[in-house]
């Protein structure tokens, strides 16, 4: 009798201080998923791009850049999906009152843009009630 392969599920972890340069090592962890399992470039580029913001402001919005302070990125990958789990130290934000970076007033802003963009580049966002932390799963 033959039995179905059995499917299986990479998980990782980093823990980054919260300071701009581990950046780096996010990316290093998106490209080794990326080659691992054969992402398309499409997606890969959604996945690089929205993780980067992400984790970004976890550093500097969430943690305030202090390097004490940790930002947990947690992955688990199957040949299907990236289910990526983003956590800071900090107090939290209103993600269901932020500006909309599409109205008049607000298009020539500097910043306001990346939960927008997240949101659509990643197959779905979701916020914890605190608002510290976000899960992005892509679609692979």
């Amino acid at each position: 009798m033959d039995q179905a392969p059995i499917q299986t599920t990479d998980l990782y972890t980093l823990q980054l201080p919260s300071k701009r340069e581990s950046i780096t090592l996010l990316e290093n962890l998106i490209e080794e998923i990326a080659d691992k399992y054969q992402v398309a470039d499409d997606i890969f580029a959604n996945m690089m791009t929205s993780l980067n913001e992400v984790v970004t402001n976890a550093i500097v919005h969430g943690n305030k850049l202090d390097p004490e302070k940790k930002v947990i990125v947690n992955v688990e990958v199957d040949p299907k999906r990236a289910t990526w789990t983003i956590t800071d130290e900090g107090e939290g934000f209103d993600y269901n009152n932020l500006p909309d970076p599409t109205a008049e007033e607000n298009l020539e802003n500097l910043t306001g843009r990346g939960v927008f963009i997240v949101k659509h580049l990643a197959d779905q966002c979701v916020f914890n009630a605190k608002g510290n932390e976000v899960e992005l799963l892509f679609k692979l």
